[in-house]
């Protein structure tokens, strides 16, 4: 069992930064396999970024390639999104979530999800 907490959202200038960060609880946190997913208004969840067990694996889509890195310590059950450039299109609910088999695009291989944090771009 994994309990997610995101948090590090808010309003920033396009090209600016910030960085989000998934706080877990449970003993097992370094068998989870963590990824990043973002919803719009009015658009459907979709995968951002993921990264392995033991934070040496990491996929990202293409639209944030080069601008986002995933890392994670393992010492301290926490994962981050470090987000650069950012546009007014990566305004959105940030959700980390967790699974138990890898790396994985869709939402359903994903067991536990934390309840999000807003990140709003502004142009």
């Amino acid at each position: 069992q994994v309990r997610l907490v995101e948090s590090g959202g808010g309003l920033v200038q396009a090209g600016g930064s910030l960085r989000l960060s998934c706080a877990a609880s449970g003993r097992t946190f370094s068998s989870f396999t963590i990824g990043w997913f973002r919803q719009a208004p009015g658009k459907e969840r979709e995968f951002v970024a993921a990264i392995n067990r033991n934070g040496l694996g990491t996929y990202y889509v293409d639209a944030v390639k080069g601008r986002f890195t995933n890392s994670r310590d393992n010492a301290k059950n926490m994962v981050y999104l470090q987000m650069n450039s950012l546009t007014p299109e990566d305004t959105a609910v940030y959700y980390c979530a967790a699974n138990g088999w890898g790396i994985a695009r869709g939402s359903r291989a994903y067991e536990y999800w934390g309840q999000g944090t807003q990140v709003t771009v502004s142009s």
